[in-house]
């Protein structure tokens, strides 16, 4: 056999992009994920042809509503986050007017798994310090918030 046989094509990990929306106070944005007790950042998977940038912005669209220009995108950079998963993270500094969150939504739906009937992906959204993190997010994203500087 040729070495060429025995040459292997690298598979790209999944990547889960998101972006962490800072208000004036240096609060982050958190949704609740519907039928949990867990808290999160608004992410989800790149999808194929996908950029991370277009990636965390549909998503942050899909789970809150909000739409921010390309230009409010600091990138943050890509980390390893669970076995088999990569995370890649932006972030948005907040305007002033967007300290009440009660006109954020969430058009990202699933299957409920009793009913079956469209329920979104998160059903609410709070502003939290660095000291709320470990209690409201599943430990590898809490981890993750507490190693960056925001």
């Amino acid at each position: 056999m040729t070495a060429l046989a025995h040459a292997t094509v690298p598979i790209e990990m999944p990547t889960s992009c998101g972006t962490l929306i800072l208000n004036q106070r240096g609060q982050l944005l958190v949704c609740h994920v519907t039928g949990t007790r867990h808290w999160d950042i608004p992410k989800g998977m790149r999808e194929s042809g996908e950029s991370t940038l277009e990636a965390a912005k549909r998503e942050l669209m899909e789970e809150t509503g909000l739409d921010f220009a390309h230009s409010a995108f600091e990138e943050i950079g890509g980390f390893a986050y669970q076995k088999h998963k990569r995370l890649h993270l932006y972030k948005v500094r907040a305007p002033e007017n967007l300290e009440c969150l009660g006109h954020l939504v969430c058009t990202s739906h699933f299957s409920h798994r009793e009913t079956g009937a469209p329920t979104p992906e998160m059903d609410g959204y709070t502003w939290a310090t660095r000291e709320d993190i470990p209690s409201l997010c599943l430990l590898p994203m809490a981890q993750q918030l507490l190693s960056l500087d925001w």
